[in-house]
């Protein structure tokens, strides 16, 4: 497993996103545990939650509390384990989403995550997303005072714009170490953002980084491996006799030394799948094929 850095902090260039592992279509909590396990066996140290990852109806932090519980299970090396998590979401009980930005929100759910993940500080806390009525400056002052109260160790922000990243650095300063975005081989939007943060030395954390592509079986054999959208990635794929996905973050990571991919996982076979991108190196050629729009293929 190479290395990327969140602040001062060095971890395993793939991360684990463990959305998938509480919200609803979760695996019973034997599979999310060997999942987290089996991330952690092939050199994942970053894992990414959030105190609303958790199914319609459910509580607040189940997500959270997956995570604690794993990681209290797991036997191997754990001393560099980064634990991310995020605030300022939350759930419907019809299966919606909703954004709290107010300061005394995020305050009170910042303290809640803490104790949900076995006390403080966390190592790294993200503003879920933008909240229209609070002013973004206000949603960053709360973080800046959990920064300062020592409730959380690093900040890093979510869904944002290159205007909200500059905000962002001017309040929190060197404290602000992430952004986490949309951003895969089909969703490109964030392009600029991606650029920003390598400028300014921040880890740009892909969520959702396998876009279509995710639906493709481990062994590239899928209805999309003829679908010319992902044509490029698929026929890499086959070349190297890898699957789809580990190309895909394995490109990511050639799009900037700051790029730090999160994928999902709800099998332990998918979470050593992709860490293993870490590992795949892509030719000039390659590169070249994956950096077009996915339809240039």
């Amino acid at each position: 497993m190479r290395f990327r850095t969140l602040g001062d902090v060095r971890v395993g260039a793939v991360g684990l996103g463990a959305m998938p592992l509480s919200i609803e279509g979760r695996p019973d909590e034997a599979r999310a545990v060997a999942t987290v396990h089996a991330a952690l066996d092939a050199g994942v140290t970053l894992l990414d939650t959030a105190d609303s990852y958790h199914p319609p109806g459910g509580a607040p932090g189940e997500g959270e509390l997956l995570v604690s519980r794993a990681l209290a299970s797991y036997g191997g090396r754990k001393d560099d384990v980064l634990v991310a998590t995020k605030g300022g979401r939350g759930r419907t009980a019809d299966g919606g989403w909703t954004v709290d930005g107010r300061p005394a929100h995020l305050r009170r759910a910042a303290e809640a995550s803490a104790r949900r993940l076995g006390g403080t500080p966390i190592g790294l806390y993200q503003l879920h997303k933008p909240d229209p009525a609070v002013p973004y400056a206000e949603s960053l002052g709360a973080i800046r005072e959990l920064l300062d109260a020592g409730t959380i160790r690093l900040a890093g922000i979510s869904n944002v714009d290159t205007e909200r990243i500059l905000l962002a650095r001017e309040i929190l300063g060197d404290r602000l170490v992430s952004v986490q975005n949309r951003y895969s081989p089909a969703v490109r939007e964030s392009e600029a953002e991606l650029r920003l943060c390598a400028e300014l030395g921040l880890a740009f954390l892909p969520w959702s980084p396998l876009g279509g592509i995710s639906r493709s079986s481990l062994d590239g054999a899928s209805a999309l491996e003829e679908d010319p959208e992902f044509g490029g990635f698929h026929r890499v794929a086959r070349e190297r006799g890898v699957s789809p996905q580990r190309v895909a973050l394995a490109w990511l990571l050639t799009r900037s030394e700051t790029v730090l991919p999160i994928p999902g996982a709800s099998r332990p076979e998918t979470a050593r799948d992709s860490a293993a991108a870490a590992g795949l190196d892509l030719g000039a050629e390659e590169r070249e094929l994956l950096d077009g729009r996915p339809g240039d293929a």
